[in-house]
């Protein structure tokens, strides 16, 4: 998945973010698509962001994004990578 942080930035406006969706709708799906977790989530994903239609109908949506307090808390991976651009911002 690509980021959508792949511009240069003040080091003050790249950190890293704790972000929770909760989406509730119903659905007319095939039942057969429903067995697979990771096709099902990429289902789900794709219809409501295509929108409400008469295969798919919006009840409620939430967003909660809170930036993470202690960078510690993240992967290693995650915090390389916010090393690597804090340093190309201060090169750019």
């Amino acid at each position: 998945m690509e980021s959508s942080t792949h511009r240069s930035l003040p080091d003050s406006d790249v950190g890293i973010y704790e972000c929770e969706v909760r989406l509730k709708f119903r659905i007319i799906e095939e039942s057969l698509i429903m067995t697979n977790q990771e096709e099902l989530v990429e289902t789900l994903v794709d219809a409501f962001a295509y929108g409400s239609d008469e295969y798919l109908e919006a009840l409620d949506s939430h967003v909660a994004i809170h930036p993470l307090q202690d960078v510690a808390q993240a992967s290693p991976a995650m915090r390389r990578q916010l090393i690597r651009l804090r340093n190309s911002n201060r090169l750019a």
